[in-house]
């Protein structure tokens, strides 16, 4: 009888948003340890940090994505990522991947000019949900770029949403350099968050 051993293969790609996630922050820290766990992982840095395009990043993001072999992918997004990623989702020949975290996404009300390019958002909601088979909002309750009354917007993609309390923007400004939860969830997938 012949023993077969099935090898879980995940792969990771991690957006940062403006200004980049480099100098400590937890999204460096997580693909460094993720790394150290022999995952292969993409942390592309997208051009003019403090003054992005969205029509630059997404065409940055979609060359990322075919070098990625079609194996299981987990996407980890951060601030503008999370809405590079939205705009991503909305493109007819969007990959369908494993999973998405968002972590801390920016009001599409927010006045700051410097991400003024990535919005207005797609209309088809509907699209980010099919992009992922699980996709999953991590927000805080006192995030200066997303105020709690515009926390609906995102409430609205119908989306597992997990809301913690009092962390600001999740950077090096509210303290997030090493985030063991959010490796943890990249590497055990316990919590239930299927998309619907």
């Amino acid at each position: 009888m012949d023993l077969v051993i099935e090898v879980h293969v995940m792969n990771y790609l991690v957006l940062h948003g403006l200004g980049g996630s480099k100098g400590g922050h937890w999204q460096e820290w997580l693909t460094e340890s993720l790394k150290r766990k022999g995952k292969k992982v993409w942390f592309p840095q997208f051009s003019d940090w403090d003054r992005p395009l969205k029509n630059v990043w997404l065409n940055q993001l979609n060359r990322t994505l075919e070098q990625i072999p079609d194996e299981p992918l987990t996407v980890v997004a951060h601030s503008l990522g999370c809405i590079l990623w939205i705009h991503y989702a909305a493109q007819r020949l969007s990959r369908r991947i494993d999973r998405v975290i968002m972590v801390c996404p920016p009001s599409p009300y927010h006045k700051k000019a410097e991400i003024q390019d990535f919005f207005p958002l797609p209309e088809a909601k509907q699209s980010l949900a099919a992009a992922a088979k699980k996709s999953l909002f991590v927000l805080s309750t006192n995030d200066p770029f997303l105020p709690q009354e515009d926390m609906g917007h995102f409430l609205t993609y119908c989306l597992p949403c997990f809301i913690i309390p009092e962390q600001g923007h999740i950077n090096l400004d509210s303290g997030y350099g090493p985030w063991p939860w959010m490796l943890k969830l990249c590497l055990e997938d316990q919590m239930d968050w299927k998309n619907s």
